[in-house]
């Protein structure tokens, strides 16, 4: 890529596109992904990392997981009349025909 390889670990590189934080492989192949990145980026934990290899580096792609919050109420500011009980089944039917 034609940088220079950085000499210390944790050390701001400048590189195109912005500035770098080198990290070293461990053993099994793990790389942390830097607090300060994952904090732009907006990662935490449960987050899903897709990667692949493009020329001679690795580029990769983080998905959120699924939320399992509860969306009800979400809608809530978006309802501008209520209907009473008795007429429920008379609107229902109204509204699928």
């Amino acid at each position: 890529m034609g940088a220079a390889m950085p000499t210390e670990i944790g050390k701001l590189v400048p590189m195109t596109g912005g500035e770098t934080l080198t990290n070293v492989v461990g053993a099994e192949g793990q790389v942390v992904i830097a607090k300060q990145i994952r904090d732009q980026l907006g990662i935490g934990p449960g987050w899903v990392a897709i990667q692949r290899a493009v020329d001679d580096r690795v580029e990769m792609v983080f998905l959120p997981p699924e939320h399992r919050e509860s969306l009800k109420g979400s809608l809530a500011f978006q309802i501008k009349a209520s209907v009473p009980a008795d007429e429920w089944q008379r609107v229902r039917e109204r509204g699928w025909h």
